[in-house]
């Protein structure tokens, strides 16, 4: 399609009519591999005469063609771009990136970066040469510049050795870009452009600093002229001509952005290369340097913009945020100190404590967006920026470690507001340096509740100047009065009344017309419960509490709000029942407005996914709670089943693990598997053999259930076809080349599931799971596969052990397994433990394999073949028996001393029992199923041949499997016993293993 043709279609791809815009857009879908057609696009975006929207729409497609089809993939896949293309595209498009308009060159930038991070040194020789050559042009200096800072950034993160390209552009372009950014600082009167161009040095060096220093800045007096350059502008005030008024533009400024950049490049020279605990011996000549030279410096120009705060001047929170960060890592420094020291006072009490205080732009987003408020205070990334955090962790740091003196006087300090707040007129009184105030006493509770002696005062400061704010009329002060109350809810009350007071504000705060006050209740009250050793003081009023939770959950996505709840649940477990169904609801819902919430706006992205994933944890938590009531499993279940079958397929990997977990407690408590929780399979299996092969641990449990417990339905059921659609996804697992040994260690666990719940009934799979097991056991080097792959073995010949050894025998194998069986039931290590077979379990299935092979018929095992397999089967049987008696003798002990505990700590018994992991209401094993630690315990701990942590591992009660009621020492007798009276006294006359054998 020529170029005017190429145009009209761009065109109507913006049309309003919907057939018009999706032939357009099906028209580009035919065009796209078509020779010349990404070199047309990039000449309608550099059109200056063609439309602006047009142009626009070719930037698109031009950067979402280039970002996937440059570089395939699979290296197999066929290129679908030419090479003459590529090569054109190349040549010509680094020329017009001065000459776009911002909006077109942003997305022209990232298929620069795209190509860079592809093409280059290897088919973009040239792309340095061409940088250097218009560093020295004027006209093209912005050009260069920009297509320096994506070469440098693709080097940001690399190993050492990948960096390698990084040293020779630094080597051909620092020289020149000094010199420009010389000439630059000295232009008096500079214009904004200016500013522009140093931003972007300034992001070239952090980008070839980030990880490591080039050599070539090692020269003290090229460093220094980088120094000098960077200390200029840091101390030099902003021109105060063009500054906007505006707080959003005027915090993106071009002046200010060089601040922060600077500030960023002198934070990170700092804390990386100027420690010198932390450096190599040939970088410590370049920190004691640093710290000599620079260091002092920089701290000072630091104090000095810090001044801006005190006199009532302008300083972007990004800028005070690091700051900040500097003047904390500076405190831990002996020389760093005393040059802050003079200033101590002024540096706590007239810049620190300032920014702790409750202000201005708190109070219009209090009033006009609290939903933004919340959002604001509880996300971990606005943490990162945020001058009041920053704030909060220079108090820790410094009572931390220069609490001498120090902590004293902030706290004389803190009580000398209270005290002022208390005496002063309601209309008079300090109320936002009261909030300053409690939230520094809340920052600092981890440090008083150790130190004498305010640990002692703490609970009288909370009452005399805590509790009075719960009933304020100042909204923001019943918040910090509720989030302080949580961080102490603690410690030892000598009045239980006041704990109850406490917690009962709180609650109350949860009903607050402020919704901030109501969510920063509901982070409190989770410390409140976490505390609380008598439940009946929450008891009676659960379902209103449940109710408020229930009404908050639809105002505003937070992770606290989950997290308290589930909270709320593990510590009344069963009690939740009734609720549960109306919890689960809730839950979900506020799922699904988590996720809408996190895909239009990528600003709360980070924050609602972490909440979606609270919702997910919590709904897990609640099965937990009520698995002796699995009639409850099947009126949830409608409620989850619309967040599983969208969850499971690709659109859920981030929350493919929490998913994986609710279908496991949903398979493994329900009465039955449902026909709706059977249409999970598919998808299950399709992300296996897609995408989700790093969860296939999670995936195992589900699977397990599904065949375990649902096994007549997995057996007939031939549409789809699980037994078929199992093998599929196990065959591909095992038989791939490129896959690690670590990555398929649930693949022979899943074997073994599907022949001890299929006895007797899949006998046609026996020899295409011995082909597919005995291929991955020839290539497998892990100790622990191996041992897999052979209890998986074991298991086809207690299934059918004539089918199995026949099939082996067919196979020509049967003499190599049997050896490296028998080789590596003898293993020990030097401590002379076992090193294969560790497991209770793991010894057991040998065991009842071995022991099926005696008894078949003699014609069917050789005498000398049997004899082998007697003996290293007496040799299991009583190591199986000595691991089950200590194993039992470690649970009562563990038993007695948990009797002992409770005898002397009887008034803590609930809250001793739940940091211990303990409930004495959980005592049934049966209950107490968990995902992770089942895959764990049914032998998928991932484990190198040298890690001896499992050594003495008994496996858990949790365990359930259909050998779970076999007993394998009356399985030998019974079976030694068909064997005829010969074999029985062969046994006996055994006399150095006999009297080894249990009773």
């Amino acid at each position: 399609m020529d170029l005017p043709s190429l145009v009209v279609v761009l065109r109507a791809a913006l049309s309003h009519a919907p057939e018009e815009r999706k032939a357009a857009e099906a028209s580009l879908e035919q065009l796209q591999y078509t020779p010349q057609h990404l070199v047309r696009l990039l000449q309608i975006i550099v059109d200056g005469n063609c439309d602006m929207a047009v142009r626009q729409v070719a930037s698109i497609h031009f950067k979402n063609f280039v970002a996937k089809n440059w570089s395939p993939v699979d290296p197999e896949e066929k290129q679908k771009i030419p090479e003459t293309d590529k090569s054109m595209v190349r040549e010509n498009i680094l020329g017009f990136v001065t000459q776009l308009p911002p909006l077109l060159r942003a997305q022209l930038g990232e298929s620069i970066k795209t190509l860079i991070v592809v093409d280059y040194p290897e088919q973009w020789p040239n792309l340095l040469h061409w940088v250097t050559h218009n560093l020295e042009s004027q006209d093209q200096i912005f050009g260069a510049l920009y297509v320096l800072r994506i070469l440098a950034r693709k080097y940001e993160f690399k190993s050492e050795e990948e960096r390698i390209p990084l040293y020779q552009v630094v080597e051909e372009s620092f020289p020149r870009l000094l010199n420009i950014f010389s000439k630059l600082v000295q232009i008096p009167n500079p214009p904004i452009e200016v500013a522009d161009l140093i931003k972007l040095i300034c992001k070239i060096f952090w980008s070839s600093i980030y990880l490591e220093i080039p050599k070539q800045l090692f020269d003290p007096n090229v460093f220094n002229a980088w120094m000098v350059l960077f200390l200029n502008l840091l101390e030099r005030p902003v021109p105060v001509e063009g500054q906007p008024s505006d707080p959003d533009a005027r915090k993106s400024w071009g002046w200010w952005k060089v601040k922060k950049w600077i500030a960023h490049i002198l934070n990170r020279l700092y804390t990386r290369f100027a420690d010198l605990k932390i450096q190599k011996p040939e970088s410590k000549a370049f920190a004691q340097m640093f710290q000599k030279n620079y260091a002092g410096k920089i701290l000072g120009c630091h104090l000095q913009l810090l001044n801006a705060i005190r006199t009532g001047g302008y300083l972007p929170d990004r800028v005070i945020n690091l700051i900040l960060q500097y003047l904390t890592n500076s405190v831990t420094k002996n020389s760093m100190y005393q040059l802050m020291q003079p200033q101590m006072d002024i540096i706590m009490f007239e810049i620190i404590f300032p920014l702790l205080c409750f202000n201005d732009n708190d109070q219009m987003l209090w009033d006009e967006d609290p939903h933004e408020y919340v959002r604001k205070g509880y996300d971990i990334i606005e943490d990162l920026y945020s001058p009041r955090t920053a704030a909060m962790d220079f108090v820790n740091e410094l009572v931390r470690k220069r609490g001498k003196g120090n902590l004293q006087k902030f706290i004389h300090f803190i009580v000398g507001i209270f005290m002022r707040y208390d005496e002063a007129s309601i209309e008079l009184k300090p109320y936002r340096q009261k909030d300053g105030a409690l939230l520094a006493i809340g920052t600092l509770y981890d440090r008083l509740k150790q130190t004498d002696p305010y640990k002692g005062e703490l609970e009288r400061m909370l009452v005399q100047h805590v509790f009075p704010e719960f009933s304020s009329h100042v909204g923001h002060l019943r918040a910090k009065a509720a989030w302080v109350a949580g961080q102490y809810a603690h410690i030892k009350f000598s009045d239980k009344n006041n704990f109850r007071k406490a917690m009962h504000c709180v609650i109350a705060g949860m009903r607050d017309a402020e919704l901030p006050v109501r969510v920063d209740s509901v982070f409190a009250l989770r410390s409140f419960v976490e505390a609380c050793t008598d439940l009946d003081e929450i008891r009676p009023i659960l379902p209103q509490l449940l109710d408020e939770f229930f009404k908050l959950m639809s105002e505003v996505e937070n992770e606290d709000l989950v997290f308290t709840l589930e909270t709320i649940v593990d510590r009344f477990g069963e009690e939740m029942a009734p609720y549960a169904l109306g919890l689960c609801q809730s839950l979900a819902a506020a799922f699904w407005r988590c996720m809408a919430s996190s895909e239009a706006d990528e600003e709360a992205e980070d924050t609602s996914a972490l909440a979606a994933v609270g919702c997910l944890r919590a709904i897990s938590t609640i099965l937990e709670s009520i698995s002796s009531l699995p009639h409850l499993y099947i009126q949830i279940e409608h409620t989850l089943l619309p967040i599983l079958r969208k969850m499971l397929t690709s659109d859920g990997q981030d929350v493919y693990e929490e998913v994986l977990e609710i279908v496991s407690y949903m398979t493994f408590y329900s009465p039955s598997i449902s026909l709706d929780m059977w249409s999970l399979w598919p998808l299950i299996m399709e992300a296996l053999n897609d995408w989700a092969i790093d969860f296939f641990e999670n995936i195992l449990v589900p699977l397990d259930n599904y065949v375990s417990r649902g096994t007549e339905h997995f057996l007939t059921c031939k549409d789809p076809d699980y037994q078929h659609s199992l093998w599929k996804a196990l065959s591909s697992i095992m038989a791939d080349q490129n896959m690690e040994d670590s990555d398929i260690v649930p693949a022979p666990k899943l074997i073994e599931v599907f022949f001890q719940n299929c006895k007797g009934q899949v006998d046609h799979w026996v020899e295409p799971y011995l082909r597919l097991t005995i291929d991955r056991l020839r290539r497998t080097e892990k100790p622990y596969l191996k041992s897999l792959l052979l209890q998986a073995i074991a298991n086809t010949l207690y299934y059918n052990p004539s089918l199995a050894l026949q099939k082996l025998h067919t196979l020509g194998v049967a003499t190599e397994i049997f050896n490296l069986w028998f080789v590596m039931l003898q293993q020990v290590k030097r401590s002379g433990q076992r090193a294969n077979f560790k497991r209770e379990y793991a010894k057991k299935v040998c065991c009842l394999g071995l022991t099926s092979l005696i008894g078949l018929p003699a014609s069917h095992v050789p005498g000398e073949a049997l004899e082998r397999i007697f003996k290293s089967t007496l040799e299991l049987l009583v190591a199986y028996k000595d691991q089950v008696a200590e194993s039992k003798r470690q649970n009562e002990a563990a038993a007695e001393d948990l009797d002992g505990f409770d005898a002397d700590e009887e008034e803590e018994e609930v809250e001793s029992d739940k940091e211990m992991g303990l409930d004495d209401e959980d005592g049934d094993g049966a209950n107490n199923f968990n995902p992770e630690s089942f895959a764990e315990v049914r032998g998928f701990h991932r484990e190198d041949s040298e890690d001896d942590s499992d050594d003495e591992f008994s496996d858990d009660e949790e365990l359930q499997t259909p050998i779970d009621e076999v007993d394998p020492f009356i399985f030998f007798v019974e079976t030694i016993q068909g064997k005829g009276n010969f074999m029985y006294e062969f046994i006996l006359m055994e006399t150095f293993l006999f009297p080894k054998l249990p009773d």
